[in-house]
C-alpha cells in the first residue's frame, strides 16, 4: 500500500497545473490579502476554495451558513457554486476585512447571494436559529477563532439539516496539534475537537491532509 505523498513545492506546482481553474477575480484577491501585513498566513489556499465550490455543488446546497468571513474568498467560491435561488449567509466581527471582501463580491456579480453579519459568531448563530429555526442549511463552513469551534460545531449541528455537511479549517493547525510541546490555547482548542469529532456518532467523519486541515463532518441522517 503506498503511503502519504510528500508536498513540496514542485508537486504542489504540478497539481496546481492540472486542476486549479481560478481567475483574475480570485488571484487578485489572494494578492490583496497577502500584502496585508500579519495576515498573508490567513489566506485560503486556492485549491480550498474550489474544493468549497465542489462540495456545495454536490451537496446540492441552497443554504449556507460561513463562520469567518475574512476578506471573502471561500465566501466568494460557495457563492459562485449556488444555484440562482441560492443564498449564503457568512458571519465575522471585522469591518475592515469585509469591507475588501464586498468589492470582490460585486466585481464577481454574486452580491445578491451574500449575506454578510458583522457581531459574534455565537450571537449570530443564535440570532439566525431564532429566526429561521433548526436545520435549515445544506452546509456550514467554519474557519474562525480556533477556540470557539467547539462551540460552533455544535451549533452548526443544530442548524445543518440531516445529511448536510460541515466543513471545519485549520484542523491541522499549522502541525502543531502533533508537536507535544505546543500547548497554547488555540492547538489545545483544535487537539480537542479533533478528539470530539472522532467520537461523535452524529455524524460521518473524513480529515483531509490538505491546505492547513479541512474536516468533513456529514450530519448523519434520522433513521
Amino acid at each position: 500500500m503506498a503511503g502519504q505523498v510528500e508536498l513540496d513545492e514542485r508537486l504542489l506546482a504540478y497539481v496546481r497545473s492540472v486542476s486549479l481553474r481560478d481567475d483574475d477575480i480570485l488571484r487578485d484577491l489572494v494578492a490583496e490579502t497577502a500584502s496585508m501585513p500579519m495576515l498573508d498566513a490567513m489566506v485560503t489556499m486556492p485549491e480550498e476554495g474550489q474544493l468549497l465550490a465542489l462540495l456545495v455543488g454536490l451537496t446540492g446546497a441552497h443554504r449556507v451558513l460561513e463562520i469567518g468571513t475574512f476578506t471573502g474568498y471561500g465566501t466568494l467560491c460557495m457563492a459562485r457554486a449556488l444555484p440562482p435561488d441560492g443564498r449564503i449567509v457568512t458571519c465575522d466581527i471585522n469591518e475592515r476585512w469585509t469591507r475588501i471582501a464586498r468589492r470582490y463580491w460585486d466585481r464577481a456579480g454574486v452580491s445578491d447571494r451574500i449575506e454578510l453579519r458583522l457581531g459574534d459568531g455565537t450571537q449570530t448563530m443564535a440570532a439566525l436559529l431564532a429566526e429561521h429555526g433548526p436545520e435549515t442549511y445544506d452546509l456550514v463552513f467554519v474557519d474562525a477563532d480556533k477556540t470557539g469551534y467547539a462551540r460552533y460545531y455544535e451549533d452548526a449541528l443544530t442548524h445543518l439539516r440531516p445529511g448536510g455537511l460541515i466543513v471545519l479549517d485549520n484542523t491541522l493547525y499549522f502541525g502543531r496539534v502533533a508537536d507535544p510541546e505546543a500547548d497554547d490555547a488555540d492547538t489545545r482548542a483544535i487537539r480537542e475537537l479533533n478528539a470530539a469529532l472522532y467520537a461523535d456518532a452524529r455524524v460521518e467523519l473524513s480529515m483531509l491532509v490538505m491546505a492547513d486541515g479541512i474536516t468533513l463532518a456529514r450530519k448523519n441522517k434520522v433513521r
